[in-house]
């Protein structure tokens, strides 16, 4: 296989580093890796996996000669720089919100939709962390029984705020003076402690009382399940966790079904293991699975008023496969095709 030339930009970032570490650790084919930050990182060292990057200042020019560019800095910055990049021949693979809703560029999870990766137009779109860990677990279930209805409540990790986050987890858990500055959501006047505590909020309200965050789980998973139709609502909740998101999920299909069948299905699911045996109480719980690739489902079990009606637990590292990994896996599919 070709060697290709690779950037990260937002490589001093928790999702950055993680790519660069991800990268390495996989054996992505790639002749040159760089990294990409603000002006004010560049001339940083990073240390990753015994090797050693130089930061460099991200501007159109850095990225002459790149093939595929992970971008992780921020909407922002990619809204300035992607279009640029694509210019210059990369294929942007985007970890903001940024281009996610855009009709023109596909938003893709490979275990879910990766023929949706053939129509890309230079920029690829990788989902909310939340969503990402729900859809692994959802999409086994839409192709074998069909989905009606999806309800979901989260218990989301702070390294979704990024290291100033985890760092405030830390801070409060060591000092019961600390006053917080970054949760619910750092530009807003009030903040709340983390620790000990759980905030039913993330990201802004809208005026129908939901966050960005819950829209995301709604508009992203109806985008990459081609359900414009599907029933979906969310309810987002940080927890004082440091790195993996669980989530707890009720969903509605359209077939009849065994929990023997689901297991069975979801056994056989790309990327998603099942850790569903009650009464050993083994189950998935985000501290067992920091760093861990794959997304966990256990507590599977039939509603007990609707048929239809199936409960089951999942969990992710928000970090690895609820941003970095996935951006990689895209990476890793396209090479692949």
């Amino acid at each position: 296989m070709k060697k290709i030339k690779v950037a990260v930009l937002g490589a001093t970032g928790a999702v950055g580093e993680e790519i660069l570490e991800l990268l390495i650790e996989r054996k992505f084919p790639y002749s040159e890796i760089k990294a990409l930050a603000s002006k004010k990182s560049a001339g940083k060292t990073l240390e990753v996996k015994g090797q050693k990057f130089i930061v460099e200042e991200a501007s159109p020019e850095a990225f002459n000669d790149i093939d595929i560019a992970f971008f992780c800095a921020g909407g922002n910055v990619s809204l300035n720089l992607a279009d640029e990049a694509v210019k210059r021949g990369a294929v942007v693979i985007d970890n903001t919100s940024a281009f996610r809703m855009n009709k023109d560029v596909p938003l893709v999870v490979p275990e879910v939709n990766p023929e949706d990766l053939k129509w890309h137009k230079g920029v690829i779109a990788n989902p909310n962390c939340s969503t990402i860990i729900m859809a692994v677990a959802l999409a086994p279930l839409e192709k074998h029984f069909g989905l009606d209805r999806v309800i979901v409540s989260t218990y989301q990790a702070v390294s979704g705020a990024g290291i100033k986050g985890m760092e405030e987890l830390q801070s409060e858990v060591l000092d019961p003076d600390y006053t917080p500055q970054v949760l619910p959501v750092a530009s807003l006047p009030k903040h709340y402690q983390i620790a000990y505590n759980l905030i039913p909020q993330i990201d802004v309200f809208d005026k129908e009382g939901y966050t960005k965050e819950e829209w995301k789980m709604i508009n992203e998973t109806r985008k990459m399940f081609h359900r414009d139709d599907l029933g979906i609502t969310a309810t987002t909740v940080r927890v004082p966790v440091m790195r993996c998101h669980s989530e707890s999920v009720y969903v509605e299909l359209k077939k009849d079904f065994t929990l023997d069948e689901v297991r069975e299905v979801l056994a056989g699911a790309k990327g998603l293991i099942v850790q569903d045996d009650i009464e050993n109480q083994i189950y998935p719980m985000p501290l067992m699975l920091e760093k861990e690739n794959d997304i966990y489902v256990g507590r599977i079990r039939k509603d007990l008023y609707n048929p239809r009606g199936l409960n089951f637990w999942v969990v992710g590292d928000q970090i690895r496969k609820g941003a970095a990994l996935n951006a990689v896996q895209i990476g890793e599919s396209m090479l692949a095709d």
